[in-house]
């Protein structure tokens, strides 16, 4: 037995130190540079030898006996059959030919998300969007799940997308020197902020939120969820109806207006559009006065406390923030373009402490300074296909081949899709109305996954590949708002038959004759020099010296040069002649003519409140009557290690845990640690009850993540996946983004016989 030794490595929720010994991982120890790591690592040791790994490339019995054209639609449901790896890819180059050849690549579906892996060459969105654009195309998705809505409205508002905000919004340390209120709707949740895309070397919105604190900055959480702030914070709590901020926002705009506290030189010479706006808040355009009372009947807070928020906003030196989760609702639009309006009509946007920022709390690199450097990145090559979807769209283009559909002032068409290659994520995460999607899914002809474990996705394909995780391989660590580089290197040999993504797509393409063109010759490590080559150019443009590729590799990180603090805007704020916005008339577009004239009428061309379908307003409350909200989940990334040991502690009665008020509780004979059964009309799902006064009656709370657990279509969830439940129906013709916090829903106590769970458990194998 050889002794332990400890390999550093960087995922997307921290650097840690791995212990390993005998070829295995043993423990998770956190960097000793960060002084609040997140414990989510203490899942690696358990997932990565957890008996869910897929040991060697299978195939789905019914796809092999009858074949792709007729594969019978048993997607989830049929056995798998062992296969070796040259059989694996010669089916799934024979399959790419076969379908290129009979229905062109417009056909072939490029599904991926991008946090497979903080390694920047082994980034699995990375390599399948390269491989499949060396054999001619694919159709893409575009946006994503987290900020579509946001991605999309925020350039026309300001000329910057959630992206920007996240890397040049407002510095943490400048909002804790001039700031003096900081109104977070959505709050600024801790438990989203262990994650960061490329891996945070430090945790730092602790910190940074404590020094705010202890310069006297004051906090107000809009939240259906106390503990969307951290409770050291002492923050008030206001806690409006879900799917309403945008309500809440205008009553504060319309006491602006009415009190004459409103910034009118800021609007004349920085914004376009604030009269036609002025006209909707006052009445003047649709003939009801959208007062604080009238926010109250709609929020369900008391007018009073809307008119002392709006009062203390303008008092004092005010930063708007918003979190992500906003926008993922119907019209998820609004708000946002609700928070810029509201931040300029404060004429704070441009200032130190004020103005407006997205993402905060969303990730940690939010609210940090950018580095200096273009980090790695593994050229992906150019798509001949024009074929695209909005990402969460993917069951529209299913079910409507050849229908037409809007997007951001186009008219697109969805493909016929015969092919889904997907290699990094997991659709039965991300997606909503699961049970929608798994008769959809059974559509295509043939289905790839490439996968560690057996997900549900890897379940419901017909050629499933071991891929390593990213302890099984080295690659590059690198985020664009933290100061460290990170060497990832190998910690332990590939579990079972698993090879790295690049590998496995080698040999396809030299099944293909593409491989020269995928490869260009390199193997693993002459990748990883080139990439860091490229740092190296991006050092020497900025005067930065940096070891080369073998001391970098040698020490195992390395520091690179970083922006100083940064103010949102100031520029433009100074000279918007000589620093306009990306806009049409490089201002703020409070109105956007352009947006006008797309004619949407579920995204009006100013920030407006438009009723969603289902919230605790709408009629169908009298028969669901909680409105359910799917936050990010404290012990994981997404799905990522649901199956290890830390998010297994977090599992109440074995499944999620659902968080509800104890007054609905009470109502419902519910108590804490019993088994529940949440459903509505699309589906059900069974969680552990957490009884808290932490959510706001008539809300509960079910983090998303579970892995999908049900028998099948329209079965019982057995494990708490929130998205057997959500809507999937897309923000407005604007964004499409997905609508996952427009969802009203029941909950029963649960007495019936426990299923067994078989979320972490491998499918039948002949």
């Amino acid at each position: 037995m050889s002794a332990p030794k400890r390999i550093p490595t960087l995922t997307h929720w921290g650097a840690y130190q791995l212990e390993v010994g005998d070829g295995r991982i043993s423990a998770a120890h956190p960097s000793p540079h960060d002084a609040d790591p997140s414990p989510i690592g203490r899942s690696i040791p358990g997932a990565v030898h957890h008996r869910s790994r897929v040991s060697q490339p299978m195939a789905r019995q019914g796809w092999l006996d009858r074949g792709p054209e007729n594969h019978g639609g048993g997607r989830g449901s049929e056995p798998f059959v062992p296969i070796s790896w040259d059989r694996a890819m010669d089916f799934v180059a024979a399959e790419l030919d076969r379908i290129k050849r009979q229905h062109g690549n417009d056909a072939i579906f490029g599904g991926s998300y991008g946090w497979a892996s903080a390694g920047r060459f082994h980034h699995s969105q990375s390599q399948v969007h390269r491989f499949l654009n060396c054999h001619g195309g694919y159709v893409r998705s575009v946006d994503s799940y987290s900020a579509a809505a946001a991605n999309v409205v925020l350039p026309h508002i300001v000329g910057w997308s959630s992206l920007n905000f996240m890397r040049w919004g407002a510095s943490w340390e400048v909002v804790a020197e001039a700031g003096e209120l900081i109104v977070m709707f959505g709050g600024a949740p801790l438990r989203n902020a262990q994650v960061e895309q490329g891996g945070p070397t430090r945790h730092v919105l602790r910190e940074a939120l404590t020094s705010c604190r202890d310069n006297g900055v004051e906090f107000v959480n809009v939240s259906p969820l106390r503990d969307d702030v951290a409770d050291f914070l002492d923050a008030q709590w206001l806690a409006p109806r879900p799917n309403s901020d945008t309500a809440l926002m205008l009553g504060i705009a319309h006491w602006l207006i009415a009190e004459d506290r409103h910034d009118k030189a800021f609007l004349d010479n920085h914004c376009v559009g604030f009269d036609r706006f002025r006209a909707y808040v006052t009445g003047e355009s649709d003939g009801e006065a959208k007062t604080p009372a009238w926010a109250a009947s709609i929020c369900g807070l008391e007018a009073g406390v809307i008119v002392d928020l709006a009062r203390r906003m303008a008092d004092k030196r005010t930063y708007i923030t918003m979190a992500l989760a906003l926008q993922r609702a119907q019209h998820g639009e609004q708000p946002f373009w609700m928070a810029v309006t509201l931040a300029a009509m404060l004429g704070g946007i441009g200032l130190p402490g004020g103005g407006v920022g997205f993402s905060i709390g969303s990730f940690n690199n939010t609210g940090r300074t950018a580095t200096k450097l273009a980090g790695p990145k593994l050229p992906q090559g150019r798509n001949p296909v024009d074929a695209f979807i909005p990402v969460a769209r993917l069951v529209d283009m299913l079910e409507n081949p050849g229908t037409a559909f809007d997007y951001n002032g186009r008219r697109q068409t969805y493909p016929n899709i015969r092919l889904i290659y997907w290699c990094g994520g997991n659709p039965f995460h991300h997606h909503q109305d699961l049970n929608r999607l798994i008769a959809a899914w059974q559509r295509p002809e043939t289905i790839i996954v490439h996968e560690p474990w057996w997900t549900a996705a890897a379940k419901h394909a017909d050629l499933v590949l071991p891929a390593t995780t990213p302890y099984e391989r080295n690659d590059i660590g690198y985020s664009f708002n933290d100061e460290v580089m990170t060497a990832m290197k190998q910690v332990i040999e590939p579990v079972g038959a698993a090879r790295n993504d690049y590998d496995i797509f080698a040999g396809i393409a030299h099944r293909l004759g593409i491989a020269d063109a995928f490869t260009e010759g390199r193997s693993v490590e002459q990748w990883l020099r080139r990439l860091y080559d490229d740092v190296l150019q991006s050092a020497a443009a900025e005067r930065a010296d940096l070891p080369d590729f073998d001391g970098f590799w040698a020490a195992g990180q390395v520091t690179v040069p970083m922006n100083g603090p940064h103010i949102p805007f100031s520029d433009f704020r100074a000279d918007q002649q000589t620093h306009p916005l990306n806009t049409p008339s490089g201002k703020i577009e409070i109105y956007s003519e352009t947006i006008a004239g797309f004619g949407y009428d579920d995204c009006p061309p100013h920030a407006a409140w438009l009723e969603p379908d289902e919230w605790l307003g709408a009629p169908k409350a009298l028969q669901y009557t909680l409105h359910m909200v799917s936050p990010q989940p404290t012990a994981r990334l997404h799905s990522q290690l649901d199956c290890g040991d830390y998010s297994l502690e977090n599992k109440v009665a074995g499944r999620e845990p659902v968080m509800i008020h104890p007054d609905d509780a009470g109502a419902r004979g519910i108590e804490a640690g019993d088994l529940v059964r949440i459903f509505n009309d699309r589906g059900a799902c069974l969680a552990g009850a957490v009884v808290s006064d932490g959510v706001m009656p008539g809300v509960i709370a079910l983090a998303t993540g579970a892995w999908y657990d049900a028998a099948g279509a329209g079965q019982l969830e057995r494990h708490g996946n929130p998205n057997v439940l959500t809507r999937d129906v897309g923000t407005s013709r604007l964004a499409q983004g997905c609508t996952a916090h427009t969802a009203l829903v029941d909950v029963a106590r649960y007495d019936g016989p426990v299923p067994p769970l078989s979320a972490h458990e491998p499918p039948a194998i002949e």
